[in-house]
């Protein structure tokens, strides 16, 4: 037998037995053993598209450990797994379209976010919730009016605030502005610093009427973001602040008053 020949039949041989190490990592990545789990996964992430459909039919297992798992394997592979999980997130199964949005969004790659905009409408909390995540992560403003639609949804609505907050555009004022003046105090929370960061004249009235919060962080984002919006109408409700009871928010409405240009009267 030649060199060459040799060769050939190592390689063949080899290409055989790479079917039977995909299914090896596989099982690996349900041991106990974290240690072992992780080596698995980061052996299948370099193993790349053939290691995939194994692993997203692990994201079905219903030990949310696997599950996880396999959804770091995938994304170790990186952007070649993005089409299949633009598949999978459309699965029947709820815990596919879960880990499908998380790892959609730990790849951070702009193609997921149509379809996780899609999830926020998702029949199962958990994919919803997921979907959220994975938008924070991305961080793309495409996903605003989803994210500003979301507020109504009981499940998402803190969360949906947060991220709004983060990505900061002009499109949620009005939305903001109505979770301000709501029920549930972390969305007036967010909502009181997101007013300020996006910087919309819009939100100074409902940020001044904020101040009475009983919250005092709502309180406290408030006179924040009535600073950042530099509008001196803020200063008469701020003075009273001087002596909240909790003394961050006292701090924070000094820094504010000075800001705004007040300035103490001086006592004879």
């Amino acid at each position: 037998m030649s060199d060459a020949e040799g060769q050939g039949q190592k390689q063949g041989q080899g290409m055989d037995r790479q079917p039977d190490r995909v299914e090896q990592l596989l099982s690996a990545l349900r041991d106990e053993n974290e240690a072992l789990r992780d080596h698995a996964a980061a052996s299948l992430g370099q193993m790349g598209l053939e290691a995939l459909p194994g692993l997203i039919g692990m994201l079905a297992d219903e030990d949310a450990v696997i599950r996880e798992a396999a959804t770091s394997a995938i994304v170790r592979i990186g952007s070649a797994a993005v089409e299949p999980l633009l598949e999978a997130i459309q699965d029947d199964e709820w815990s596919v379209r879960e880990q499908a949005a998380s790892a959609l969004g730990k790849l951070k790659d702009p193609r997921g976010v149509e379809p996780l905009i899609r999830a926020l409408k998702d029949r199962d909390g958990a994919v919803r919730s997921a979907a959220v995540w994975a938008l924070e992560r991305i961080g793309d403003p495409r996903a605003v009016p989803g994210l500003v639609e979301a507020l109504t949804d009981g499940t998402l609505r803190e969360d949906a605030a947060r991220v709004l907050k983060k990505i900061g555009d002009v499109r949620a004022v009005e939305a903001l502005i109505e979770g301000l003046l709501g029920n549930n105090w972390m969305v007036r929370r967010h909502a009181a610093e997101a007013l300020g960061k996006i910087g919309d004249r819009r939100g100074i009235e409902p940020l001044i009427e904020a101040l009475k919060d009983e919250d005092w962080l709502v309180r406290r984002n408030a006179a924040e973001s009535l600073a950042r919006l530099g509008d001196r109408r803020a200063v008469e409700p701020l003075v009273p602040l001087l002596e909240d009871e909790n003394e961050m928010v006292q701090e924070t409405v000094e820094g504010a008053l000075a800001s705004l240009g007040w300035k103490p009267q001086a006592t004879n």
